[in-house]
């Protein structure tokens, strides 16, 4: 049970962030539409995590997922309610700006 809250909150196994999206990973922001316009990882869809049920259609269902928001809690959110619909490689990228170092 504590290994799988430790991996939904992004505390698991190291992930090679940059390599992901170099497979073609992509991004998803779920913070708000005013967030993600005061800046983001270059390339990421935002769509917010209270839409993200609805919203599922724009994302790619056979490439590797990584959400990313502020801190990382909603990311982690994101992460579980992917995975409980059908998405295999999901990853919490925690926050954006964390993650856009580790891309870059």
């Amino acid at each position: 049970m504590l290994n799988k809250l430790k991996n939904a909150l992004g505390f698991g196994p190291k992930v090679n962030y940059k390599e992901l999206v170099m497979h073609g990973a992509q991004i998803i922001d779920v913070r708000s539409p005013s967030e993600f316009a005061s800046g983001h990882v270059k390339g990421s869809v935002n769509i917010p995590l209270n839409q993200l049920s609805s919203q599922i259609n724009k994302i790619k269902k056979n490439s590797p997922i990584i959400t990313c928001c502020a801190s990382g809690m909603r990311s982690a959110s994101a992460k579980s309610t992917l995975s409980i619909l059908g998405f295999k490689e999901v990853y919490n990228g925690g926050g954006w700006m964390s993650l856009n170092g580790k891309i870059s």
